[in-house]
């Protein structure tokens, strides 16, 4: 049986790590680098960054904000934002990242960019973000921090990516983002099934069973937490100490 990670995800609009609600309603939580400090402290396997204004300003990642949360941890660190070259995943590997994730650039402009970054990186290193929002029947992709349409299905959208090299596939639902009431279970489950990749579940965890919920009935690679965390509803160690009780397994 798979071990399922847990990761700490951080929406960032620089210098803070903001908490939105259906991505609006921007609310202040701290310093990226210090919050992921203390989750790598708590257990973290994975810290998630994502500077979710970048594309919609139409400005350069900031690098420096990801290098001082690199510094901060000894777990791998995804983070992205307004990506929109291959050199724009490099600055993000010398600045301390892990992987590159990436949505707008490659859902609205140029997917090949997915090719060309898994070509030069390697798949592991390059994370396609799945914003989606449920319509009649099946999901529709949103870029520009769930503002902007594409009228693309995301479950053949993350299909295309993974032919494309990427390596891994984080699910966002608009509809459940920061709720607390519950992951899309029906989305999450839709990617998990039709692609051969890793699947991260995010958007909607408000208490412990929603977490075990998502991985016993969808069955992704891991999880992204962020409200439960940043307002100390639970800690990533009470997490992992409830799904093993629970018969999920995870490393501790």
């Amino acid at each position: 049986m798979k071990h399922v990670r847990i990761i700490a995800r951080l929406d960032v609009k620089p210098p803070y790590v903001v908490k939105p609600i259906h991505f609006e309603g921007l609310r202040k939580k701290g310093a990226p680098e210090e919050m992921a400090a203390e989750y790598y402290e708590q257990g973290a396997d994975e810290i998630c960054y994502i500077d979710i204004v970048a594309s919609l300003y139409r400005r350069e990642f900031l690098y420096q904000h990801v290098e001082k949360t690199a510094n901060s941890i000894f777990v791998p660190l995804c983070a992205g934002g307004g990506i929109k070259t291959v050199d724009d995943f490099s600055k993000l590997f010398h600045h301390g990242a892990d992987k590159g994730v990436i949505n707008t650039f490659a859902l609205q402009e140029d997917v090949e960019i997915i090719d060309k970054a898994a070509k030069i990186f390697g798949s592991q290193a390059i994370v396609v973000h799945i914003e989606a929002k449920k319509r009649d029947g099946w999901w529709e992709c949103f870029s520009d921090c769930g503002r902007v349409r594409s009228e693309k299905d995301a479950v053949k959208w993350a299909q295309e990516v993974e032919r494309r090299g990427a390596g891994e596939i984080l699910v966002s639902s608009l509809d459940t983002d920061g709720t607390e009431k519950g992951f899309d279970i029906d989305l999450i489950g839709q990617i998990v099934s039709k692609t051969n990749i890793p699947v991260v579940a995010a958007s909607g965890a408000g208490k412990l069973e929603d977490i075990r919920d998502v991985i016993v009935q969808a069955d992704p690679d891991a999880v992204a937490v962020g409200t439960m965390l940043h307002y100390q509803i639970t800690s990533i160690d009470k997490i992992k100490r409830y799904l093993k009780d629970n018969g999920v397994e995870v490393a501790i």
